[in-house]
């Protein structure tokens, strides 16, 4: 019974490789998005960013998940809707009254100071949590873009030039990667964690925990 899971197990991820690999894919824009949604990108063609959606709370448009000593802690960055809950994506603004940046930068300090790539990434890092930020759609694409190169992924990244909400020749991820429910197509893989002896494994956190903890080997964890 337990070889014809494992058997069942492979074969399935090995559908959800084929299902993806070299497809377009439609993605929300996010904060220092989760391991899942890098996976994803990872094996994909084209990837577009949404930008013409209503924007939508408590996502991962604008926080992330990392792991401190006391567990996983959400990182929430502040923003304003200057339409209300009319705002689309793109309008977003980051709101800069509060020192987010400040506070999330030494949260991943603390966090991630003894990891085995902290040290090794920090310098490309810290500047997003320095100089001053205006658009969280632009903030987050740049971040991504600067963490794709640290990884060593080539990925082309595109906008969306209006919203479609059932969209054609595209395999649509904009709702399905959220912080309140599992993403199950792609099950996590254990890798080490700093707090693994006082927590155990939290899989899909910020791409940052798999970047501090594999360092160049992130991009062969992705692709895998």
């Amino acid at each position: 019974m337990l070889h014809l899971f494992f058997v069942d197990y492979v074969f399935f991820m090995e559908l959800c490789k084929l299902m993806i690999t070299n497809k377009s894919i439609l993605l929300s824009t996010a904060y220092l998005p989760p391991v899942h949604y890098f996976a994803i990108m990872a094996k994909a063609g084209n990837v577009f960013i949404e930008q013409y959606e209503t924007y939508s709370k408590q996502t991962y448009r604008n926080r992330c998940e990392i792991y401190s000593a006391n567990g996983k802690i959400p990182l929430a960055i502040p923003v304003h809707k200057p339409s209300g809950n009319h705002t689309i994506t793109k309008d977003i603004i980051v709101s800069n009254h509060e020192k987010w940046q400040l506070l999330h930068w030494r949260a991943i300090k603390t966090a991630y100071a003894n990891s085995p790539f902290f040290l090794y990434y920090q310098d490309e890092l810290e500047p997003f949590f320095r100089e001053k930020v205006s658009g969280l759609l632009d903030f987050n694409t740049k971040l991504m873009g600067a963490i794709l190169d640290m990884i060593g992924l080539k990925i082309k990244i595109d906008y969306t030039a209006d919203f479609v909400m059932e969209p054609d020749e595209v395999l649509d991820y904009r709702w399905k990667i959220t912080p309140k429910k599992m993403f199950d197509e792609f099950p996590a893989k254990g890798y080490y964690q700093s707090f693994n002896e006082k927590h155990g494994f939290i899989p899909n956190l910020s791409i940052i925990d798999l970047l501090f903890h594999l360092g160049p080997e992130t991009g062969d964890y992705l692709r895998g």
